[in-house]
Protein backbone atom coordinates (compact mmCIF):
# COMPACT_ATOMS: atom_id res chain seq x y z
CA UNK A 1 0.00 0.00 0.00
CA UNK A 2 1.15 3.53 -0.76
CA UNK A 3 2.13 5.75 2.14
CA UNK A 4 3.56 9.26 2.36
CA UNK A 5 4.89 10.21 5.79
CA UNK A 6 5.91 13.77 6.64
CA UNK A 7 8.37 14.75 9.35
CA UNK A 8 10.34 17.79 10.48
CA UNK A 9 7.57 20.10 11.63
CA UNK A 10 7.67 21.93 14.93
CA UNK A 11 7.71 25.27 16.70
CA UNK A 12 10.14 27.94 15.51
CA UNK A 13 10.55 31.67 16.07
CA UNK A 14 10.00 34.15 13.26
CA UNK A 15 13.07 34.31 11.06
CA UNK A 16 14.03 30.74 11.81
CA UNK A 17 14.22 27.69 9.58
CA UNK A 18 12.77 24.20 9.31
CA UNK A 19 13.38 21.32 6.93
CA UNK A 20 10.44 19.06 6.17
CA UNK A 21 10.86 15.55 4.80
CA UNK A 22 8.38 13.23 3.11
CA UNK A 23 9.23 9.57 2.74
CA UNK A 24 7.16 7.56 0.27
CA UNK A 25 6.67 3.80 0.28
CA UNK A 26 4.62 1.24 -1.64
CA UNK A 27 5.65 2.54 -5.06
CA UNK A 28 8.19 4.85 -6.65
CA UNK A 29 7.36 8.39 -7.75
CA UNK A 30 10.40 9.13 -9.89
CA UNK A 31 8.27 9.75 -13.03
CA UNK A 32 5.64 11.89 -11.38
CA UNK A 33 5.24 15.02 -9.30
CA UNK A 34 5.93 15.26 -5.62
CA UNK A 35 5.02 18.38 -3.73
CA UNK A 36 3.82 20.22 -0.68
CA UNK A 37 0.57 21.89 0.32
CA UNK A 38 -0.43 23.64 3.51
CA UNK A 39 -3.62 24.47 5.37
CA UNK A 40 -3.70 27.30 7.90
CA UNK A 41 -6.45 27.56 10.53
CA UNK A 42 -9.68 28.79 8.94
CA UNK A 43 -8.24 28.77 5.41
CA UNK A 44 -8.38 26.56 2.35
CA UNK A 45 -5.56 24.28 1.34
CA UNK A 46 -2.79 26.19 -0.44
CA UNK A 47 -0.20 24.95 -2.92
CA UNK A 48 3.37 25.47 -1.73
CA UNK A 49 5.77 23.78 -4.16
CA UNK A 50 6.24 20.80 -6.47
CA UNK A 51 9.09 19.06 -8.26
CA UNK A 52 8.99 16.56 -11.11
CA UNK A 53 12.77 16.70 -11.30
CA UNK A 54 15.54 19.10 -10.35
CA UNK A 55 14.69 21.03 -13.55
CA UNK A 56 10.92 21.02 -13.06
CA UNK A 57 10.27 23.03 -9.91
CA UNK A 58 7.25 25.25 -9.19
CA UNK A 59 6.39 27.43 -6.19
CA UNK A 60 2.99 28.76 -5.21
CA UNK A 61 3.98 32.40 -4.70
CA UNK A 62 7.00 34.64 -5.15
CA UNK A 63 7.34 34.81 -1.37
CA UNK A 64 7.58 31.04 -1.20
CA UNK A 65 10.06 30.98 -4.09
CA UNK A 66 12.33 33.39 -2.27
CA UNK A 67 12.28 31.63 1.09
CA UNK A 68 11.54 27.96 0.41
CA UNK A 69 13.46 25.31 -1.50
CA UNK A 70 11.96 22.02 -2.64
CA UNK A 71 14.21 19.11 -3.54
CA UNK A 72 13.86 15.39 -4.04
CA UNK A 73 15.99 12.29 -3.82
CA UNK A 74 14.51 9.69 -6.15
CA UNK A 75 16.88 6.99 -4.92
CA UNK A 76 15.34 7.42 -1.48
CA UNK A 77 11.81 8.13 -2.77
CA UNK A 78 11.83 11.26 -0.63
CA UNK A 79 10.97 14.93 -1.13
CA UNK A 80 12.12 17.80 1.08
CA UNK A 81 11.05 21.36 1.78
CA UNK A 82 13.66 23.70 3.25
CA UNK A 83 11.93 26.73 4.77
CA UNK A 84 13.95 29.81 5.73
CA UNK A 85 12.98 33.24 7.05
CA UNK A 86 9.77 31.83 8.44
CA UNK A 87 6.90 34.15 9.30
CA UNK A 88 3.90 33.70 11.61
CA UNK A 89 1.66 33.53 8.53
CA UNK A 90 3.52 30.36 7.50
CA UNK A 91 1.89 28.59 10.44
CA UNK A 92 -0.08 25.66 9.03
CA UNK A 93 -0.28 21.92 8.68
CA UNK A 94 2.00 20.98 5.81
CA UNK A 95 1.03 18.03 3.61
CA UNK A 96 3.11 15.98 1.22
CA UNK A 97 1.46 14.82 -2.01
CA UNK A 98 2.33 12.89 -5.16
CA UNK A 99 0.92 12.12 -8.61
CA UNK A 100 1.22 9.19 -10.98
CA UNK A 101 3.59 9.13 -13.93
CA UNK A 102 1.06 10.32 -16.55
CA UNK A 103 -1.29 12.59 -14.63
CA UNK A 104 -1.14 15.83 -12.65
CA UNK A 105 -3.83 14.68 -10.24
CA UNK A 106 -2.62 14.61 -6.65
CA UNK A 107 -3.68 11.05 -5.91
CA UNK A 108 -1.55 10.36 -2.86
CA UNK A 109 -1.40 12.36 0.35
CA UNK A 110 0.36 12.27 3.68
CA UNK A 111 -1.34 13.01 6.97
CA UNK A 112 0.52 16.28 7.56
CA UNK A 113 3.04 17.81 9.93
CA UNK A 114 2.40 20.92 12.02
CA UNK A 115 4.56 24.01 11.51
CA UNK A 116 4.09 26.82 14.03
CA UNK A 117 5.98 30.11 13.74
CA UNK A 118 5.90 32.40 16.76
CA UNK A 119 6.41 36.16 16.71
Amino acid sequence: QVQLVESGGGLVQAGGSLRLSCAASGRTFSNGLMGWFRRAPGKEREFVASARSSAGITYGTESMKGRFTISRDNAKNTVYLQMNSLRPEDTAVYYCAATGATTNVWNYWGRGTQVTVSS
